[in-house]
């Protein structure tokens, strides 16, 4: 407690020491457009609204950044933003997962075009982000805290919203071709533009790569872990009238990965892994009397279905095969009024049918075990209503209110109070959110015939959050702390007889540093730091203060980006993990231990010989450092990736 307080009061001494004449900062009030400080977001309202209106602890990355970058995968782009944290059970393709303020993966609701990605037929309702590239990504948002008035059920720790990119201007036709390390390749082909009142989006990829023992090698494991994932993203709108537009996304992937179990012994070369994912949603906008009233109304559908496959070996008596398939629908109506020019009211209805089925089957020589969970739905009705406040371009407020009825449980309610104010006189802001919001047990966690318990109710977290802003307009400087508080109850766990059951607790609290400068010099720069402590608090412990797993105490990273010339670019990231608890589960029952910290380096850079084309490479763990994001299992060392893009308008 004494090390989180040490580091307010510096942060809180660097900012009163800084005071900026008005006439200043009102002339450059003006023109915030042109920094990324006062970006324009969607995901803390469900409106277009500058972060600078805004008291939530919001970060983006463009579409700038992950051109820059030169990564792979959307995995890589996030472990560097602040509050956040990142497992993988082995190299790409195998399961990968996002803790947000120390919440447990399942806490972060994760959108794409505006579907909800979590997965119904996971036991917990995860997004696995091995599955996701970073082809015909325009932006990401990372919302952090409790969001459930506008996002319903699993946003208790925060929102991850991916756009994808949409068609505009004249024709335009993409190419890319990458290659590297662990025979890695990867290709994207992109088809973009409009015509009239149709603009379209296209974009095909695969990429494949022989990979790494997933299981880690210090162990002697020495088997490679394959990986390849085929894809298909689209956007298709059409302006009907001038007030009056729809929009439909489709999206299909496909992905193979070897799997291998942890530690000593951990190959497993029959261990098999493929998932087939389709979504769709059709989006229609219409402005009702000079845009005083605009409604949305959307239908989105899911489904994902995934198989894993092992068989007996040496080191496993056990063979196995399962299936998992779930399916979301999903109608929303969202209808917001523009009072004045300072006030705006959303009011939004919302509609969700969520289904699964699995089964899973196991052989061996100490008997059979096959269980099925049969077919079962849940329905859900949400209705919220939210109210965003301007006083004299001073304060600003959003305050909302939510209910959901499901069918199996009753009736949940959430609310959200987040107001923010700026002092232009120093270019300083403060801000503060507090909210509530709940996850709705699994289909599997209620019906399962072995661990299912019907009468379970919603997981709950009270979150607040309260920090400071000061900002430098003349050089586009910003620099921010924040701290956070969550306090999670009724979290699922398990009684004698192995029935799920709400008697979990869990607290965390910690502390964001943020920083961005941009354009100085040619240069943009992000700086974060992170301290999070994140512990269990369910009665009957013998450790009144248990870690949670997997969560490191202290994480920073560094992002620098350099424009050399008009055709070249490079930039240089850095990434520190400190020390975090992890169970060995090769053990009966599972240790505890203590995984050690680390360092990664990645640097790329990109080349823009003629306008149609562009060279690129981009060097990841660039120190070779051996370490483990989940014990047991390995990851990647050096790597070296190069290729070229090329665009025809």
């Amino acid at each position: 407690m004494k090390f989180k307080f040490t580091i307010l009061f510096l942060a809180l001494l660097v900012f009163s020491s800084f005071s900026l004449p008005q006439s200043s900062l009102v002339q450059k009030a003006d023109s915030l457009g042109k920094y990324k400080l006062s970006d324009v977001v969607i995901s803390a309202t469900k409106t277009n609204t500058s972060t600078l209106e805004l008291a939530n602890s919001i970060s983006t990355i463009d579409s700038a950044e992950i051109f820059n970058r030169n990564s792979f995968h959307i995995f890589n782009l996030l472990r560097n933003e602040y509050g956040l944290s990142f497992t993988s059970q082995g190299g790409p393709g195998t399961l990968s997962n996002i803790y947000l303020r120390g919440g447990s993966p399942s806490f972060t609701h994760v959108l794409i075009d505006g579907v909800e990605m979590n997965l119904t037929s996971d036991p917990n309702g995860v997004y696995d982000f091995a599955s996701l590239s970073t082809e015909n990504i325009e932006r990401i948002e990372i919302l952090r805290g409790p969001q459930s008035i506008l996002y319903g059920s699993d946003a208790l720790a925060g929102v991850i919203n991916i756009i994808t990119r949409k068609g505009n201007g004249s024709p335009s036709f993409s190419f890319s071709a990458d290659g590297g390390s662990y025979n890695t390749y990867k290709g994207n082909a992109s088809l973009y533009g409009s015509l009239n009142k149709f603009n379209y989006s296209i974009s095909l990829g695969r990429i494949k790569s022989d990979g790494f023992s997933a299981a880690n090698k210090k162990y002697g494991n020495t088997e490679r872990d394959g990986f390849s994932r085929n894809s298909m993203s689209s956007s298709f709108g059409y302006k009907i009238l001038e007030n009056l537009n729809t929009n439909i996304v489709l999206r299909f992937l496909k992905s193979d990965a070897d799997y291998d179990q942890s530690g000593i012994n951990g190959d497993d070369p029959t261990y098999k892994f493929n998932q087939e994912e389709f979504f769709t949603r059709s989006e229609t906008k219409l402005n009702l009397f000079n845009n005083l009233w605009e409604q949305k109304f959307g239908v989105s559908f899911l489904r994902n279905v995934r198989k894993y496959k092992y068989d007996e070996t040496e080191n496993n008596p056990f063979s196995s095969t399962s299936l998992y398939d779930g399916r979301k629908l999903k109608l929303d109506w969202q209808n917001d009024l523009n009072l004045s020019d300072n006030n705006l009211i959303s009011l939004g209805i919302d509609f969700e049918i969520d289904e699964a089925v699995s089964e899973f089957n196991s052989f061996s020589s100490f008997g059979d075990l096959i269980s099925l969970f049969p077919k079962n739905d849940s329905r859900t009705f949400g209705l919220y209503l939210q109210d965003q406040i301007k006083i004299g371009n001073q304060f600003f407020a959003s305050a909302g209110v939510r209910i959901d009825n499901h069918d199996k449980f009753g009736s949940s309610f959430t609310y959200r109070l987040a107001p923010a104010f700026i002092f232009w006189q120093t270019g300083t802001k403060f801000k503060a959110t507090a909210g509530t919001a709940f996850k709705t047990p699994s289909l599997f966690y209620l019906y399962d015939p072995a661990f299912g318990n019907p009468d379970l109710k919603p997981e709950k977290n009270f979150g607040w959050d309260a920090g400071i802003e000061q900002f430098f307009w003349s050089n586009g400087i910003s620099i921010g702390v924040t701290y956070f508080h969550n306090n999670y109850e009724d979290l699922l766990g398990f009684d004698d007889n192995f029935k799920t059951i709400n008697i979990n607790k869990a607290e965390t609290n910690g502390i964001e540093l943020y920083s961005t400068i941009m354009p100085f010099l040619g240069f943009d720069l992000k700086l974060n730091y992170t301290y999070t402590n994140a512990k269990d608090i369910s009665e009957g412990l013998m450790d009144e203060s248990t870690k949670l797993i997997r969560r490191p105490e202290h994480k920073a990273g560094g992002f620098i980006s350099y424009n050399l010339s008009e055709q070249s670019n490079a930039n240089l990231e850095l990434i520190y993990v400190g020390k975090r608890d992890d169970l060995d589960f090769s053990t009966f029952p599972s240790k505890r231990m203590q995984l050690d910290p680390y360092v990664l380096i990645n640097i790329a850079a990109n080349y823009r010989v003629f306008d149609f084309l562009r060279l690129n490479i981009c060097i990841e763990n660039l120190l070779n450092a051996d370490y483990e994001e989940v014990f047991g299992y390995g990851t990647a060392g050096i790597s070296v990736y190069g290729g070229f893009s090329f665009a025809i308008n």
